[in-house]
């Protein structure tokens, strides 16, 4: 069994496009996948990172063009501006309350991957709150998943310390975009190296 951690934010735009193919690519080939839902804000300053928000106008337009390029290409919708994408981080913790839901999926041995990508598709497609606590319960709900009781457990101390834990081996290793698959030591930053991780697969599985 080949073992895929993907590490990455629950406000990302990129995640949200790759999730459809990472789930493919886990059925094609004999990988335990690993979501690993991350403080980005925290730690990405530290391994050369730059939050949107904080990027110049020239990178953020930018930022913008390849969104919508991306999404033409995948035939995936998106919205540019999102409105429940909080440009000014505020509440703190509002893009980490998504990551601690599908924590919780994945520690119940839950969909978690499914779970993840409706939340994904809620922020940035859908116009839904995925900060509100009742928004992320619906959604677990209407994947058959018991909502109230992950959200719940959103404070467990399990979550809690696996949040955090994710976020130092997303430092020590040297994470410094959303997403980033890692397997076997080796990184990959982005959504647009699917492929490179799938040749990587291939060639595990032949060895």
């Amino acid at each position: 069994m080949i073992h895929l951690h993907c590490y990455y934010s629950l406000s990302s735009p990129w995640a949200y496009f790759g999730g459809p193919r990472l789930a493919s690519l886990c059925q094609a080939y004999p990988v335990r996948l690993e979501l690993r839902p991350f403080d980005f804000q925290a730690v990405v300053p530290h391994t050369g990172g730059i939050p949107l928000r904080t990027r110049p106008e020239a990178r953020q337009t930018y930022h913008a063009l390849e969104l919508a390029r991306w999404s033409q290409r995948l035939n995936m919708p998106i919205n540019l501006v999102p409105r429940f994408y909080r440009k000014q981080g505020a509440p703190s913790d509002w893009n980490k309350r998504p990551g601690w839901t599908v924590i919780a999926a994945q520690q119940a041995g839950l969909d978690a991957q499914a779970l993840s990508q409706a939340l994904l598709r809620a922020l940035w497609a859908e116009e839904r709150d995925t900060a509100d606590e009742a928004v992320r319960v619906e959604i677990a709900d209407g994947l058959g998943m018991p909502g109230a009781e992950l959200v719940a457990a959103e404070q467990s101390d399990a979550v809690q310390s696996a949040y955090r834990a994710y976020g130092e081996d997303a430092r020590s290793i040297g994470v410094f975009g959303s997403p980033t698959y890692v397997i076997e030591a080796e990184r990959f930053w982005g959504q647009d190296r699917l492929d490179f991780v799938e040749a990587y697969l291939k060639k595990l599985k032949h060895d």
